[in-house]
């Protein structure tokens, strides 16, 4: 696949580095030199410095032979503007544009983006996105991660092992004998800093990182079983009152009522502005790392800090100052790779990678067969994976247990007319069930394959 990249910013970059280590065709266009220096020195990918709207450097790029333009600069109105000029000049199939204003995604103004007015295909709104990720994050105290699938009937949720865990160094095959109707399964686990594929007889020790695709209805009960029975939180500080600062209380005012939340924002004239619109929610001007403010904010008897700054490092040393004061948990705004592996060392309950959950997003667009969401994990060691079988796939028809999966790939769940099945090696999968299967990155062409429709079916 052949696709242009405007953009070399974190987005960008993640972006390029995960398709060109896919073997696509990728070329990356900046205005900033030096990024694109750094996209050339790093990754295997062609670079232009230019303009992403301009048709010239479109067409130097090669958009006449493209097959997607993703368009990630930090500016909305270029992002939409070059994904106009791919279609109206170059005729690129898939435009992809990440979109930040909130006034472009109002619903009355929903015929915006159609072919006929700007034609872009796909939208993404990082902050968006992200904000829905820490909202459940919030609903789900315990969870490290949580992605929803399949009409969110399914979820996944990345659950730590704490030394009083109850399921760890007790065989997997015997959890299920244990809890039968337990609709979980844990398709992966992170343990000194490896990711893999367990076996039936394999067991969780205290430590490790679950990642276990389970049933809506029974996310709580299986976090539960880990341990992890933490009440939701209903004292909450969120620091930064950015877009998604404002984005999650404002969500929160709508859903929660019993919930008091108080937001700290650098910026006088932010927070006049966020204070005015938001109602229940106090806010305070000054800095989350202000230990006297965070006094007054009564952070010792707070049950979550978020700390949604556009600085990691403030989110970091916010996340621990809050901590040392008495606050119950935190969940962090990360957006370097690099701090990632520090987390838990610096005492940091739960974080969100914004770039993770925008590649995420659009690798969903890129893979190819009937895909219908994927999620990328740790950095792309990984993806889980929720795609549609066709009568022509190979997983149609035999029992799970006589199929020859590749040892990276597990099976999650299975989605049939609007219910979720666990699956077992009796189970077979039907044509137009929805599969929810985790992948490691060196078998995800693999899922791909098992996904696409067969040229022997025309």
């Amino acid at each position: 696949m052949k696709v242009i990249i405007c953009g070399a910013g974190q987005v960008g970059y993640g972006i390029a580095e995960k398709l060109a280590a896919e073997k696509n065709d990728v070329t990356v266009i900046d205005t900033a030199p030096e990024l694109i220096r750094s996209v050339r020195d790093n990754l295997d990918v062609h670079g232009f410095v230019g303009h992403g709207a301009h048709p010239d450097v479109l067409e130097r790029a090669g958009a006449q032979q493209a097959d997607m333009l993703i368009a990630v600069t930090l500016y909305d109105e270029i992002n939409m503007v070059a994904c106009e000029v791919a279609h109206a000049l170059f005729n690129v199939p898939t435009k992809i544009a990440r979109i930040r204003a909130q006034t472009y995604l109002q619903p009355h103004y929903g015929d915006l983006f159609s072919r006929e007015n700007l034609p872009i295909d796909v939208v993404i709104s990082p902050e968006v996105e992200v904000g829905d990720m820490v909202l459940r994050r919030i609903a789900l105290p315990g969870a490290t991660d949580v992605v929803r699938f399949a009409d969110s009937k399914i979820v996944l949720v990345a659950i730590e092992c704490l030394e009083d865990c109850p399921v760890i160094n007790t065989p997997l095959a015997q959890l299920s004998e244990l809890f039968p109707d337990l609709q979980s399964t844990v398709v992966a686990v992170s343990r000194n800093g490896r990711l893999f594929v367990p076996h039936s007889v394999d067991q969780l020790v205290a430590g490790d990182l679950a990642y276990v695709v389970t049933a809506k209805d029974q996310v709580r009960r299986t976090l539960g079983l880990f341990g992890h029975d933490e009440p939701e939180a209903s004292r909450i500080i969120i620091a930064g009152g950015g877009n998604i600062g404002l984005y999650v209380a404002r969500a929160i005012e709508a859903r929660q009522a019993r919930i008091n939340v108080k937001l700290i924002e650098r910026e006088r004239e932010r927070a006049v502005a966020i204070a005015d619109e938001l109602r229940r929610t106090v806010v305070l001007h000054g800095s989350a790392l202000d230990q006297k403010l965070l006094m007054e904010a009564d952070i010792q008897s707070a049950d979550l800090m978020v700390a949604l700054t556009n600085d990691d490092q403030v989110n970091i040393l916010a996340s621990v100052m809050s901590k040392q004061l008495g606050c119950k948990s935190n969940l962090a705004l990360i957006n370097n790779p690099a701090y990632r592996d520090f987390t838990r060392t610096l005492g940091i309950d739960a974080h969100v990678n914004p770039r993770n959950v925008t590649i995420s997003k659009v690798l969903q667009y890129v893979r190819r067969g009937r895909i219908r969401a994927v999620h990328s994990i740790q950095g792309g060691a990984a993806e889980v994976i929720e795609a549609e079988a066709l009568e022509t796939s190979p997983l149609v028809g035999q029992p799970l247990r006589d199929l020859d999966l590749p040892g990276g790939m597990r099976i999650g769940a299975v989605y049939r007319d609007g219910e979720m099945i666990k699956p077992d090696g009796n189970m077979r999968i039907k044509p137009k069930d929805r599969v929810v299967m985790f992948a490691l990155a060196d078998t995800v062409k693999q899922v791909e394959q098992m996904f696409r429709v067969s040229l022997e079916f025309f």
